[in-house]
């Protein structure tokens, strides 16, 4: 498996590998396998965040389409028990609004993490369609993945846009193909995603909109399974 994926990987980031990989049976995202060795789930748990109605009713409506462990959860992302947290931001890192900037404050130097993963690894612009992960600083969650829903920041989207689709799309690949510089799996690490509303807050996406193309992301990447 490269180690470069053409869209979304995890990447180092001064990590520590002897951390990263500490995550053991007890946390559930190993299962033992009876021959002395791990295995990793079949697929992610992924919880999507909502802090209103409208986009807490969209999340329920695409539920029953999704093949997988989806449920949803009424509040902040960072509510949620999860190995790794989904920021929409923009394709240069900027984490200045809606629940980028709650990140920010969450986690402090986080958006100079993002800028300079995207700097070292994409030349200062992640185009939409691919993702990047960085570490957080805590152990839970312990990763972040930034995967951009618009290339600048404040961008309105235009209603026919697929970028959440392309987003969330990028989020299911790195967990599904993408490996750190040591050769271990994101997936081995990581069981549990939280994800808010991608482009719902600026980028002005309908709360509909945003549910049926993330829902149709996971089917995509994840619909053999």
């Amino acid at each position: 498996m490269s180690r470069v994926q053409p869209t979304g990987y995890p990447v180092t980031w001064d990590l520590d590998f002897c951390h990263a990989v500490s995550v053991t049976a007890e946390s559930g995202t190993h299962t033992w396998n009876g021959t002395g060795a791990t295995t990793s789930p079949a697929l992610p748990e992924l919880v999507l965040c909502a802090l209103d109605d409208s986009l807490a009713t969209a999340w329920h409506s695409v539920a029953e389409t999704v093949n997988g462990p989806l449920r949803v959860h009424r509040g902040s992302v960072l509510d949620v028990r999860a190995q790794a947290v989904v920021s929409p931001a923009n394709s240069h890192g900027w984490m200045r609004g809606g629940v980028d900037a709650v990140y920010a404050q969450a986690f402090p130097g986080i958006e100079q993490q993002v800028r300079s993963t995207i700097l070292a690894y994409h030349g200062g612009e992640l185009p939409i369609g691919e993702a990047v992960v960085v570490p957080t600083g805590e152990a839970m969650p312990e990763w972040l993945i930034s995967a951009p829903t618009m290339r600048e920041p404040g961008e309105r989207l235009p209603d026919d846009t697929v970028h959440p689709y392309l987003a969330a799309r990028a989020v299911f690949l790195l967990w599904r193909d993408g490996q750190f510089e040591n050769g271990t799996r994101f997936r081995d690490v990581v069981e549990t995603i939280a994800m808010p509303g991608l482009g719902t807050g600026v980028g002005g996406v309908s709360p509909r909109t945003c549910a049926h193309q993330i829902a149709a992301a996971w089917n995509e990447v994840f619909g053999d399974r």
